[in-house]
């Protein structure tokens, strides 16, 4: 995208967006170290500090750029992972039926289609009460849903930096 403006003596120039390089602008290319004047002239330390902010708040957008990238990538790997977990879920469970279907078959071959549906139905009403029981355990078990390990750390993190700074 170009912006094209008159220049001082009337002619026109193209210029990129954000590009310095005009009079006046201040702009840091991350890429490169800062440039120190040709004319001997040092930085100060104000400036040098601007300098030091500067990078560091280029440095931590890259960083979140890169982290950004790379959840979008690992949160379309694991969508399409879901999804063909799902597929697969469905289709278990078709399999499933015609495995009940069969079992409901064979002890019909010995009793009444009606007993044998309700042995298997009993049957699977137990397994799924087992597992309800199983899953309010392990649901319990998961609250608060604070991440207590990281918080401890990033308690301990913050006293020692304030431990440090006080000790300078």
């Amino acid at each position: 995208m170009s912006i094209v403006r008159p220049a001082q003596d009337g002619n026109t120039e193209a210029a990129a967006a954000g590009e310095a390089g005009t009079a006046g602008a201040h702009r840091h290319d991350p890429g490169r170290a800062p440039q120190f004047r040709p004319d001997g002239h040092e930085p100060g330390t104000g400036e040098l500090i601007r300098q030091a902010t500067r990078q560091v708040s280029d440095l931590m957008r890259a960083e979140l750029r890169l982290a950004v990238a790379e959840l979008k990538a690992k949160v379309r790997h694991a969508g399409t992972g879901a999804g063909m977990f799902g597929g697969a879920a469905l289709i278990a469970l078709y399999g499933l039926a015609a495995l009940i279907t069969a079992a409901i078959a064979a002890i019909a071959v010995a009793l009444p289609v009606w007993a044998s549906a309700l042995i298997i139905g009993g049957f699977l009403m137990l397994v799924a009460g087992v597992l309800a029981l199983l899953g309010r355990a392990q649901t319990r078990r998961a609250s608060p849903a604070m991440p207590e390990q990281a918080v401890d750390g990033a308690k301990q993190t913050v006293t020692e930096l304030k431990e440090r700074a006080a000790h300078r």
